[in-house]
């Protein structure tokens, strides 16, 4: 089970952050002047810790010591040439500890928590040929905290989205609902009206990320290539967005400034002259590309689990959302939901749908027994709870394999209970034992690092046949070349292998 995005489960305790904290004056990490902020750097990183618990939990950690130590010492680095770590700065952040880590996402992505949280994904590392592009990341981040932006943006927040994000809380707490899609829905406007402020914050992290590389000898100017990577996936994919709507700065805009921003910080005495392509690339031999399919895997309307030896039927039309503590089940009019996870707490499901009931103060006349395909153990329980001024219906279900116990929330509006309650029970009717040893045998897509042995387009040197729907645009992207470019003799390039 794998996590897309994080941002629906941090987000009730970032708001109750909000309100128990008030507006504090502390001082800038970067310019040393005072300035307001929503909370303060005490607060700060306890919201750090606290959704740090949270992140690990929903995306898990990429498993591979060597790769993990060898990120810790580059970042560490790295921080030592940030404002966070300045002969000048406060002692409560020179005495900050930050942490970094890799996160077992295919999601290229990275992003900071306050209080000195700094993540990236295996995805991202995927996508970057030497320490200096990386680097450069790595030091937007640190600059994301060092300037305490999620602070600053505390500020507006409190005004434009409370209300928002507050509609998305009981669902998310009691039932597990993916309030992503009511913010998305409910909170655009509110969003609009930030959006310059967050681009300007980007744009300081960019300064920042130069700035940090550059002090630790990396090529800074590298850090474009990965911004042109970003503008090559989304125009790939579609879903390119006019700059106006977008979160970020352009990635074309930031492909031009990096480089000129490094250029400055040459001409002040810096060289630059780190890259490390072969070090980094060696280091990323073997990494995970791709969703990982002994984590869970949909196919032909089925969700199989290869590790956990079992599968269930995903209702027609649905989109499924795979994460690694639960998978989410959403109708394609987005008001349906199924969420399945594992119960560690109970022995048996008649133990679990109980224990559900009671913490969760439920009365229900309507509860008891359950079959499904494989004849496990199960029993289940049907109720109403007010959601704001709606009315949902919920089956909750449990069931016992493998010594695990499988709990079911399914739930939707109450008009729309009795439509969806065929498609609930078909779920959770349909969960059975893996026995097909192709899936059970399967393994994750592997990068394979390798030097050519010819000189040839890139499209020439890659195999006839792509595992897994990988498409040869989308591996000359990973390898910041074109299809059609010549690659010369002893050129390193990742491959992919199943």
């Amino acid at each position: 089970m794998r996590l897309k995005r994080y941002f629906t489960l941090i987000v009730p305790t970032l708001v109750i952050l909000l309100f128990t904290s008030s507006c504090v004056v502390q001082e800038s990490a970067i310019s040393g002047s005072k300035r307001a902020y929503a909370y303060s750097w005490d607060q700060e990183v306890q919201i750090g810790q606290e959704v740090d618990q949270e992140i690990v939990a929903q995306y898990g950690l990429y498993n591979d010591d060597a790769l993990d130590t060898y990120f810790k010492a580059m970042s560490t680095e790295i921080l030592q040439n940030s404002h966070m770590r300045g002969e000048d700065t406060d002692e409560r952040f020179k005495n900050t500890e930050f942490i970094f880590r890799i996160l077992d996402s295919p999601v290229v992505n990275a992003f900071a928590l306050p209080g000195g949280y700094v993540y990236v994904t295996r995805g991202l590392m995927a996508h970057m040929n030497n320490e200096a592009q990386i680097a450069v990341v790595i030091g937007h981040e640190i600059g994301h905290v060092a300037a305490r932006h999620a602070s600053q943006r505390g500020l507006q927040q409190m005004i434009g989205q409370v209300a928002v994000v507050g509609g998305a809380i009981l669902g998310q707490e009691l039932l597990g609902l993916p309030g992503e899609t009511i913010l998305n829905l409910s909170g655009q406007a509110a969003q609009l009206i930030f959006l310059k402020h967050s681009r300007d914050h980007e744009r300081e992290s960019d300064k920042l990320g130069v700035e940090y590389a550059a002090k630790t000898g990396f090529a800074a100017a590298e850090g474009a290539e990965f911004f042109t990577s970003l503008r090559r996936m989304s125009e790939q994919s579609g879903q390119s967005l006019p700059n106006l709507l977008s979160t970020h700065p352009d990635p074309g805009e930031r492909e031009k400034e990096i480089p000129r921003m490094a250029e400055d910080w040459r001409e002040r005495g810096y060289d630059q002259q780190v890259y490390n392509d072969e070090k980094y690339l060696s280091m990323i031999d073997g990494l995970i590309y791709g969703e990982n399919p002994r984590d869970g895997f949909a196919e032909g309307g089925v969700y199989y689990h290869p590790e956990l030896e079992f599968l269930m039927s995903i209702p027609s039309g649905w989109h499924m959302i795979n994460q690694p503590s639960q998978v989410v089940m959403v109708s394609s009019a987005e008001d349906a939901v199924i969420i399945m996870r594992l119960d560690q707490q109970s022995s048996t499901a008649r133990e679990s749908v109980e224990k559900f009931l009671s913490e969760n103060e439920i009365t229900t006349s309507d509860q008891g027994s359950a079959n499904n395909a494989g004849n496990f153990p199960a029993y289940q329980a049907n109720f109403e709870i007010a959601d704001g001024d709606n009315e949902l219906g919920v089956n909750l279900y449990a069931l016992e394999y493998n010594n695990q116990i499988y709990r079911f929330i399914n739930y939707s509006d109450i008009r729309q209970f009795e439509k969806y309650s065929t498609e609930f029970s078909g779920t959770t009717n349909s969960f059975n034992r893996l026995r097909d040893n192709r899936i059970l045998n399967i393994k994750p897509v592997t990068l394979r690092v390798v030097k050519t042995d010819r000189r040839a387009e890139f499209q020439d040197l890659l195999p006839s046949t792509l595992p897994m729907d990988i498409t040869a645009e989308e591996l000359a992207i990973m390898n910041q070349v074109y299809l059609d470019e010549i690659i010369e003799v002893g050129t390193i390039i990742k491959l992919p292998v199943q």
